[in-house]
């Protein structure tokens, strides 16, 4: 039978969320005592699926795509499945967007032709916080970091007539600094639609932003407001603006193809996507759709991801895809912050834009208190620390750490706080608080420093503050290195995503003029970062249109700047930072503009050292230029991640390098000279050394140095050891309770074995299953008493990962869900009786043929007794 893909959990998140402080994974003393109002429901949305033909349709021509549609849809009607069709696919990618039930589905997959079937997931929309704009010029975007501002005042480009398409919240139309240059545009959903089933979409010509985050990413690109003098990297592009959320809330896998198949149908050059799914593979539908836009001729720029604190392999799709621009991002070099005045006269600088879910006051007067009973999060028993009432009207002053922000915020709130302040456990600003959780946040939650926080908490009460709307430059702290925030690669299949990197913390750029008055703000993430490298890309094309899309991402990660590794107290230090979190560096336009000789591949991802722990790769350098190219070579190893996958930590080993024979340090290296119009071969070793170690992502860099031409870097990411080691199938956490899993549950709680389930009004056994690691294949089967299978529940191919691995509310991402109705592999009714689910892996680049690269389990046995 064909492979069907289900995911019944919240896997995907998208990009832009902002990041959350780390989990409490202390076993709580009694690991028996229910749980309860455990949501073990779908994240995707309701029975809707993205059903997949065989066949690329960009290699095939229209009438056979057309042909094999219509047999798909003749198939359906014969076979008397309830699918209802809600969009067909046939430019980009090949197949449906469908409404159907689990049952109905899995039956799907089986006719002829089909290739795969897919969750509809719902990709999540989080809150974005306005911060105040500053009044100094230098944080009017961070155009200088990558050399925009040279490229436009010495060089003259401005990316006049590249057309840019941005899939995201859609454009204010009314912003002056878009005035006159969106060509092309389109709305997906309307205000009203919100991702859920009990909402419909409506379509317009019109793509208005009532959300704030596509304006802010396409003001970043090119926007050109001469009233205030902003300006975007490229502000003389057009726009294709291509709405898929609405005024709130998510919207889903088969609508951004939708919207890519039209950015490619308008004629779009360049497309970015600052959303994306984590955790996933390149296989993914959006994944395969942008590798098709790229391979057809348009450059694709996608945020890497948010998911910094979810440890290794967080990369997504569409960030995956193959020739696609994944963006980390930079922390600018200055930040914008907001004061509040203490009774002594003195200010205290807030970053607003953390993730506050409401408006920041900026006037009265309110006592503010300093708690510490576990330090606002829940005590031993589950319960508030604080009492009712004792927080009316007052802001709770709480020092990050031990439980989420969210946690923290919602126990202040519910005590009746006015607000919160969080103040830091490390040196710098929090730089990003998730503050989103079952039960709303409505009051005001910033961020303070570490010594700001411990200077009020040590003044004698009643301490008093006064909001103010003042306003101040500082330096960032970790400025100009990689954000803490920005995902971790590398890809399933040991790819070394992301690409490159550029600014994306603390970015001003417009906003909605309905959301803010002047229409600017601040925000921060690799939402901010991928639309720099969108401008760059453009403004390069108006220089040299001949530019290949597959060849720009070569380009900017030949020619990017090295960042160097920060400390949690975001001190830089002397290490190169992993290459799985910053790829080649951060983007430099000028030298990509001028660069006359480039490298291929532009990177070396090497794979698994298991079985053969020297690599060899060839690199091929030509030089386009008029004279010849002379290089020093040498090496530059980066910080190897070790740890575990939710839990990576610094390790100093490293690899070595051999070039054309020699070896390579540092500081030792071969002079090569690449005559001009010709091309040379550099034959590489990369050699996993004893030092790095096991089951650890290496990487470094080879740096080639020129007087006279661009310098280059080949950044390079290996696996030390065999990688299917690492556990796929693993116990998990609720509530710091460590239990076996897989779980059971019945009536939004864990049950026990030999639980009995009536397969009536929804009384159905559902299965919990964490995943550690991505995986290859996954098949979900239900055995009798006897262990003969009778019923398939799933076969899918590449699998993801949870992000989690302790639950604290249903927002966690900790187990997929898989429910069995009863229906067995033949169409009947399971007999009464008892039963499991068997759950098997094959692992990420698995053996198919070894079992050994297999792992298995099942869970608790449970009873079908219908009467």
């Amino acid at each position: 039978m064909k492979n069907l893909k289900i995911k019944a959990t919240g896997l995907l998140t998208l990009a832009i969320a902002l990041t959350a402080c780390s989990q409490n994974t202390t076993p709580a003393p009694n690991a028996s005592a229910p749980i309860g109002g455990i949501d073990v429901g779908t994240a995707g949305i309701h029975n809707a699926w993205i059903v997949e033909l065989e066949g690329d349709p960009t290699a095939l021509n229209a009438q056979s795509v057309r042909t094999q549609h219509a047999q798909f849809k003749q198939q359906l009607a014969q076979s008397g499945l309830r699918v209802q069709t809600t969009h067909e696919y046939n430019t980009l990618f090949n197949g449906f967007a469908i409404k159907a039930s689990d049952t109905e589905v899995r039956r799907l997959s089986r006719l002829p032709g089909v290739l795969n079937v897919y969750p509809d997931v719902r990709v999540d929309l989080p809150k974005d916080t306005v911060g105040e704009v500053p009044s100094e010029p230098e944080m009017f975007s961070a155009v200088t970091m990558t050399g925009a501002d040279i490229a436009q005042n010495e060089y003259g480009l401005t990316g006049k007539g590249v057309k840019v398409a941005i899939m995201d919240t859609g454009i204010d139309i009314d912003h002056p600094a878009f005035a006159g240059r969106i060509i092309k545009q389109h709305d997906f959903v309307g205000d009203d639609f919100n991702g859920t089933t009990k909402t419909q979409r409506v379509e317009d010509e019109i793509a208005d932003d009532c959300a704030g985050h596509g304006t802010h990413v396409a003001g970043i690109v090119g926007g050109n407001d001469p009233a205030t003098g902003f300006k975007g990297v490229a502000p003389g592009v057009f726009f294709g603006s291509y709405r898929v959320f609405g005024c709130a809330g998510s919207t889903s896998s088969s609508i951004m193809i939708e919207a890519m198949e039209r950015a490619y149908k308008d004629g779009m050059q360049v497309l970015n996507m600052s959303i994306g799914a984590s955790f996933q593979w390149p296989d993914y539908p959006t994944g395969k759709v942008a590798s098709r836009l790229v391979k057809q001729g348009m450059v694709v720029t996608v945020s890497a991801g948010n998911s910094g604190d979810k440890g290794q392999f967080a990369s997504g799709a569409p960030s995956l895809g193959e020739n696609v621009i994944a963006v980390a991002n930079v922390a600018n070099l200055k930040a914008t912050v907001n004061a509040f005045k203490l009774q002594d006269g003195s200010s205290v600088y807030y970053d607003g834009k953390t993730g506050s879910p409401a408006d920041v006051p900026v006037a009265g007067t309110v006592e503010v208190v300093a708690v510490t009973p576990t330090q606002g999060c829940k005590t031993a028993n589950g319960t508030n620390p604080f009492a009712a009432g004792s927080l009316t009207g007052k802001v709770a002053l709480i020092s990050r750490g031990t439980c989420t922000f969210y946690e923290k915020a919602l126990n202040a709130q519910q005590a009746g706080a006015s607000a919160v302040i969080i103040y830091n456990n490390r040196a710098g600003y929090i730089g990003g608080m998730a503050l989103t959780g079952t039960t709303p946040i409505d009051i005001p939650v910033i961020g303070i420093q570490q010594a700001d926080g411990q200077k009020i908490a040590a003044m004698p009460q009643p301490v008093m503050m006064t909001w103010t709307n003042e306003t101040s430059l500082v330096p960032n702290v970790g400025g100009g290195g990689t954000a803490a925030s920005s995902s971790l690669g590398s890809s399933p299949d040991l790819e070394l995503k992301p690409d490159v990197a550029a600014p994306g913390n603390n970015i001003y750029s417009t906003y909605p003029l309905s959301k803010t008055a002047g229409g600017y703000a601040v925000l921060s993430g690799t939402s901010m970062a991928a639309p720099h490298v969108a401008g760059a890309a453009a403004l390069l094309l108006e220089a040299n249109p001949k530019i290949a899309s597959k060849d720009m991402r070569a380009l900017f990660q030949n020619t990017a700047n090295l960042r160097y590794f920060y400390t949690a107290a975001g001190q830089p230090t002397t290490a190169l930072d992993y290459v799985q979190k910053q790829g080649a560096g951060m983007i430099d336009i000028v030298s990509a503009y001028n660069a006359t000789v480039s490298a291929t591949p532009s990177k070396l991802s090497l794979g698994e050292s298991e079985g053969m722990t020297t690599k060899s790769k060839v690199v091929v350098l030509r030089n386009n230029g008029l004279r010849d190219a002379t290089y020093s070579v040498t090496h530059n190893a980066a910080l190897t991640l070790a740890g575990t996958t939710l839990a990576p930590t610094p390790n100093m080993g490293a690899a070595t390098v051999n070039v054309n024979g020699h070896p390579l340090t540092s500081t030792q290296g071969i002079d090569i000279t690449v005559p001009a119009g010709g091309q040379l071969d550099l034959n590489i070793e990369i050699t996993a050394d004893a030092s790095i170690p096991d089951l650890a992502q290496y990487g470094g860099y080879i740096v080639l140095k020129s007087q006279r031409v661009n310098s280059i870097v080949i950044p390079y990411s290996g696996f030390q050891g065999d990688y299917q080691k690492l556990v796929v199938l693993k116990d998990a956490m609720i509530n710091g309770q460590t239990l076996p899993f897989p779980l059971l549950f019945k009536d939004g709680d864990v049950a026990d074995e030999n639980t009995t389930y009536t397969l009536q009004n929804g009384d159905e056994p559902s299965v919990g299953v964490h995943f550690a690691h991505q995986s290859r294949r996954l098949m979900v089967t239900v055995v009798n008493a006897s262990g003969q299978q009778v019923a398939n529940l799933q076969t899918s191919e590449y699998w993801g990962r949870n992000a989690d691995d302790n639950w604290t509310s249903n927002d966690s991402d900790v187990w997929d869900t898989f429910t069995w109705d009863g229906t067995l592999d033949d169409g009947q009714k399971a007999p009464d009786g008892t039963y499991r689910v068997k759950v098997r892996v094959l692992k990420a680049l698995g053996d198919a043929e070894n079992p050994a690269h297999y792992e298995e389990d099942f869970s608790p046995a449970f009873n079908i007794k219908r009467n």
